[in-house]
Parts: C-alpha cells; sequence; structure tokens
C-alpha cells in the first residue's frame, strides 16, 4: 500500500464532546495539528497579518524642526489603542507611545542617529499582551530621514548696530533636543557643522527692493548708506539639500540711525499730529475774541437804567 493510501485509512482523531469529520486526516495519528507543517504556516499567516477588525492609522505625517520629530497620524481610538514601532536600515526596532490613545508621539529621542532612514509603523492593538508570535495589524509611514528632511528653526538675533557706512549683526543658532556628554545642548551647528550657512535679507527701510548676504559665521558685517535705515531678517540654508533647503525666518528688525517722527510713526501719524495743531491754534485764536465779546455785552447790560427808574 502507498503513503497516500496509508495515510487515508487511519482512523479520525474525535475530540472530546464534537463529532468526527466525514473527511480522512491528512496526517498521522502520531502527528499533532500544532505540529504539521501545513497547519503551522497557516496559523503562522493568520497572527501576522492580525485581527482584520480593527482599524488602522491613516494620515501618517512626520513633523520635525530642529531635530525635534513628532509622529501624527489619525483617527481617535476607540476600544483599542495604538503603539509604535520605529525601523531603521541599521539600527534595531524600538517601540514608543505604547498602548496610547492619543493620535501623536514624540521619537525624538530614538532617531539620534540622524543620518539613518526610519519607518515608522503604527500597531491598532487592543489591551491584551501581545506575544512574540503576534503581530498586530499596522500601517507604514513614508520613510524619514532627520538629517535632510527636519526644518531648520529660526535663528535669534542677539544684537545689531548701524555705525557710519557699516551695519553688523550677531545671532544664535538654534538649540536641537541632544545633549553633550556635559549636559548642554547641541546646536545645529554642532549636527550640519560646513553644510550650514546663513542668509541675510535686507532694505532700505520704506523700501521695497532687498539684497542679501551669506555667512557661515554667527554674524554679519554689510556696506550701507550711512544716511539710510535698513531692516532685516535672517535663516538657516543647507544647500545640500535638495528641498527644505531654507529653514524658517527670524523676526524682521529694523535699524533707527537718523530716524525721524515721520520714518518712525509714517504718513497717517503725522497728518493727524498736523490736524490737532490746527484745531489748537484755531481754538487759541477764536476762544479769546469769543470771550471778549461777551464781556463786552455784560458791561453794556450793567449801564442800561433799570426799568421803572
Amino acid at each position: 500500500m502507498n503513503n497516500l493510501d496509508s495515510t487515508v485509512n487511519l482512523p479520525e482523531v474525535q475530540a472530546e464532546g464534537k463529532r468526527s469529520s466525514p473527511y480522512p486526516s491528512p496526517y498521522p495519528r502520531a502527528c499533532s495539528p500544532a505540529e504539521a507543517p501545513g497547519r503551522v504556516s497557516f496559523l503562522h499567516i493568520q497572527k501576522k497579518h492580525g485581527s482584520p477588525r480593527l482599524p488602522t492609522a491613516v494620515n501618517i505625517t512626520w513633523s520635525s524642526i530642529n531635530f525635534k520629530t513628532i509622529l501624527r497620524w489619525q483617527p481617535k481610538p476607540s476600544d483599542y489603542f495604538y503603539t509604535v514601532e520605529i525601523l531603521g536600515h541599521t539600527s534595531n526596532t524600538q517601540r514608543k507611545c505604547i498602548l496610547t490613545t492619543e493620535t501623536e508621539c514624540d521619537v525624538t529621542d530614538v532617531l539620534r542617529n540622524v543620518k539613518e532612514t526610519y519607518t515608522a509603523h503604527i500597531l491598532s492593538v487592543t489591551s491584551a499582551r501581545m506575544d512574540n508570535f503576534e503581530q498586530p495589524p499596522y500601517a507604514t509611514s513614508e520613510k524619514f530621514t532627520p538629517y535632510n528632511q527636519t526644518i531648520l528653526g529660526k535663528p535669534e538675533i542677539q544684537n545689531y548696530t548701524q555705525k557710519d557706512s557699516k551695519m553688523s549683526i550677531v545671532f544664535k543658532d538654534p538649540l536641537t533636543p541632544y545633549m553633550f556628554p556635559n549636559g548642554s545642548f547641541q546646536s545645529i551647528r554642532d549636527i550640519f557643522k560646513n553644510d550650514l550657512e546663513y542668509k541675510l535679507y535686507y532694505w532700505k527701510d520704506q523700501s521695497s527692493g532687498k539684497k542679501d548676504a551669506i555667512t557661515r559665521s554667527d554674524k554679519f558685517e554689510i556696506n550701507v548708506e550711512n544716511t539710510k535705515n535698513y531692516c532685516f531678517y535672517i535663516q538657516g540654508i543647507i544647500p545640500s539639500r535638495r528641498e527644505n533647503r531654507a529653514g524658517q525666518e527670524s523676526m524682521v528688525l529694523c535699524t533707527s540711525v537718523g530716524r525721524n517722527i515721520l520714518d518712525e510713526y509714517g504718513t497717517e501719524v503725522f497728518i493727524i499730529i498736523a490736524v490737532v495743531a490746527i484745531a489748537v491754534l484755531t481754538l487759541a485764536i477764536v476762544l479769546p475774541v469769543i470771550l471778549c465779546k461777551r464781556k463786552r455785552a455784560k458791561l453794556a447790560r450793567e449801564k442800561q437804567p433799570l426799568n421803572g427808574v
């Protein structure tokens, strides 16, 4: 008898309290269903794909400024939780925001290798404990490389002066969440090094024509007209990038050398001041005339004889 016939003719294993199957078992009696290779493979596939009843995250986005990185997604969970897994090409998988009901997660501390490319899995899980053989349903984010994609924050302008025909501007690099061993925070310059430069945009006050200058240090010194005031702002630049090359703009500031009241407050305020001055002058002239006439009229009435006298 061949192997197929011997397998078919084996008696069925009947579970307690259940009716025997009318079909022959595909496995010998000595081999349990859990040990059967085909059955194990099927169960593994079921567990790998997880329960289809739990919805998965959508609209997954990375938000990163100065290497502080927040992962966001939708929708708000109901009767289930999210757990975030961060996977790097050369680093171990790390979990963050385990069993959270939030739809965002700060993953800054697991992206310390800023030149690594990461992917996030947003797992949809129940409160039940997950074992090593179970993979819940999950959604996958776009790839993210902090060095190439984090946005440069606003530089902090510390001091600026305009003396004669020279304007000097001193500024400070934005800080990152990462620290040196001594506990001080690293700046974006500490990470980007020579790949970082700053661009200054400046223009004459009350003018729309802009000029620009570039530096790799923490200051600008430019030639200007000594009788004109200038406004300016600064932003960081990563020239090697194809996207997100320019960072956030600093606040706009203006010098005040030789600034008169018209420059400072504008034409509208000057007109208002002129109108008020004219009104005051007019009142100063007209009011004495009115008072003088009233006084004369009073004296004339006092000189008139009383009726019946």
